[in-house]
């Protein structure tokens, strides 16, 4: 081979160093605005109670909205102070802001823990004492997780779903609307089932010579990560079944059972996403649900059907 030629494969082996930021655009990527979609879970019991028409819902649910995106940007900014050094030699991760130098490690852990602190402040001034209590037991959970729980076999999987299930309670928190036990039940294994496909993908990705993301999946096996989805799946479906027809039949002056119908569309996403969950392909699921029009129809088939329950039209 030529020198061109050999220097030409170097080049293309070689990782593409990181583009230099400014200091605020990488403040703001290390914040990952990307996953504050997952935020609009906060609205999930408001939603499920037929709370969400008044104005007052309204401003207090975007004040949840802004002081969990708060809590989740500060744990995100720790975490990368924290694991800046572990970043720097991993293929992808060097090319977060504070790996590559964009933003001072030093810089990151002050700026995360000013809104963790202006977070918990903002739930307790402008909600009530018990979401900020929530607020500081997400932050709690999640920097132990970045610390230590991350390595804990099982725990890891129960601390990233105990994440999903507080965004989705702590907007009846802030309201004081009364959670049910099903909607509780729906939500946390909803949650797993979600997380655990991921985990799952990830390990058979790995199998597959495509690299490993996180060094727990060496400690799981495929199989056992697929009977954990599994699992999750069937008690949401259970769950939600048993929610949706604990009204009993047709509500007030609804023409059909709405609440009840909505198991259809809920089954039918779940057996749409355990496709992707099976082929080793759920990843992030905004991706799952953004790249298959199916799902994404199925889940607006859904959320009709539960509006006409809870307008009991």
């Amino acid at each position: 081979m030529t020198e061109r030629g050999t220097a030409l494969l170097d080049r293309q082996e070689r990782p593409t160093p990181p583009r230099a930021v400014s200091l605020p655009v990488g403040l703001m990527r290390t914040a990952r605005p990307r996953q504050w979609v997952k935020n609009v879970l906060v609205m999930a019991a408001p939603a499920a109670a037929g709370e969400l028409v008044s104005r007052h819902t309204a401003v207090q649910m975007a004040i949840v909205f802004a002081v969990f995106t708060a809590a989740a940007a500060a744990v995100y900014l720790i975490n990368d102070a924290r694991d800046a050094e572990a970043d720097r030699a991993h293929p992808v991760k060097c090319r977060r802001p504070v790996a590559a130098g964009d933003v001072p490690a030093a810089l990151a852990y002050t700026v995360g823990a000013l809104l963790a602190g202006a977070a918990i402040a903002g739930a307790v001034t402008l909600c009530n004492v018990m979401t900020g209590a929530l607020i500081t037991a997400y932050l709690s959970m999640q920097l132990a997780y970045c610390v230590w729980l991350k390595h804990v076999l099982v725990v890891d999987l129960a601390v990233v779903t105990t994440g999903f299930l507080m965004r989705a309670m702590i907007g009846g928190v802030a309201l004081g609307i009364p959670l049910s036990r099903w909607f509780l039940i729906t939500t946390g294994f909803g949650a797993l089932f979600i997380v655990a496909a991921k985990r799952y993908s990830e390990a058979v990705q790995m199998e597959g010579g495509k690299g490993v993301t996180r060094a727990l999946l060496n400690e799981y096996t495929t199989g056992y990560l697929r009977f954990v989805w599994q699992l999750a799946a069937g008690v949401a479906v259970l769950a939600y079944c048993l929610w949706a027809m604990e009204s009993g039949g047709v509500a007030g002056r609804a023409l059909l059972p709405w609440r009840q119908l909505s198991m259809i569309a809920f089954i039918l996403a779940v057996l749409r996403y355990a496709v992707f969950a099976d082929r080793g392909t759920a990843g992030a699921p905004e991706d799952v649900v953004l790249r298959d029009p199916a799902l994404a129809v199925i889940g607006l088939a859904w959320a009709a059907m539960y509006g006409l329950a809870v307008a009991d039209l």
